[in-house]
């Protein structure tokens, strides 16, 4: 077997499709397939297996599939690297985020960053939740991933940053914008703004609602924070958010933020392979975001000495 071929099927068991994959790499789909067909005969089993809308691995190709996520992840970090070291300041960072977080924790670090090494370029991957940031960075396709931290997650080091309040979002006009805070009662039978499906914020909130015996009525759902916010003040419901500051202020006035003290701090934060073995710029990077959201991440590296 080969490199291409390992890389040929991780990419056929993440998209779900021959003819995807053949498009991506720009190859005929009968390529593709000849890729997986060489590991089928190495293995001597069956890797995936072929379904109207698609293909899935077998068992046998799931384990395959982890292993070359994990395996092929490690080679690409250490290219990237290479490359890097050899171009000097002029290489780069890749990062995956979530759609709306850039502008609400990187914004500032993203300016100051640039000014100390204009010749960087970053590279932003955005994804639609902490998962699918991880699977990334598993996969060898980014040197950061900004995630709201959940459970742990085998072989990535995850590095707490920023504690999140939550806050009820409702507008000026509605009954509970006079309240100084929220308590769990006070959302039962209340229309909420779903968060996104899958996300940690979701399954937190919905699992600190249960087990106050709260059921609120999900009957509008969004795919980022922003988006909540945005069908706030448009009247169709509650938000619970986490208080993020371009919220507050006049580019706001009909929104109201009331704490909830009893529904623990969500976290964000950086995920990575390996801090020890991360880049030096991507090192400086974490650390300029770290230092504007106001908490110290591991100890910097100079990209310049290091």
């Amino acid at each position: 077997m080969t490199i291409d071929d390992l890389r040929v099927f991780a990419a056929v068991c993440r998209a779900g499709s021959l003819s995807a994959v053949a498009r991506e790499l720009n190859c005929t789909q009968s390529a593709v397939s000849q890729h997986v067909k060489r590991l089928e005969r190495e293995v001597g089993l069956a890797l995936i297996e072929r379904h109207p809308r698609g293909v899935v691995p077998t068992t046998a190709g799931s384990l395959l599939r982890t292993a070359v996520a994990t395996g092929l992840g490690g080679i690409d970090h250490a290219l990237h690297r290479i490359a890097e070291l050899s171009r000097g300041e002029g290489g780069s960072v890749r990062i995956t985020t979530g759609a709306t977080s850039i502008r609400h924790f990187m914004s500032a670090a993203v300016v100051d960053f640039r000014r100390r090494f204009p010749r960087v370029s970053l590279e932003f991957q955005t994804e639609v939740s902490s998962r699918s940031c991880l699977e990334s960075l598993n996969a060898g396709r980014v040197d950061l991933a900004w995630i709201t931290l959940g459970a742990p997650a085998r072989g990535i080091d995850q590095q707490p940053v920023v504690d999140l309040p939550w806050v009820l979002a409702v507008t000026a006009g509605d009954p509970l914008a006079a309240r100084a805070r929220i308590s769990p009662a006070d959302l039962q039978d209340a229309r909420l703004i779903g968060l996104p499906q899958n996300s940690v914020s979701r399954s937190q909130v919905e699992s600190w609602l249960g087990k106050s015996g709260i059921r609120p009525v999900f009957d509008t759902s969004v795919a980022d924070w922003d988006t909540a916010i945005l069908l706030t003040e448009l009247g169709l419901g509650h938000a619970v958010v986490p208080a993020l500051p371009q919220w507050q202020g006049p580019g706001h006035p009909g929104l109201r933020l009331l704490p909830l003290p009893d529904l623990p701090a969500l976290t964000a934060g950086w995920a990575v392979r390996d801090w020890e073995n991360l880049g030096p710029l991507a090192r400086a990077f974490a650390d300029t975001v770290a230092a504007h959201c106001g908490r110290e991440a591991p100890p910097a590296v100079d990209p310049e000495t290091a």
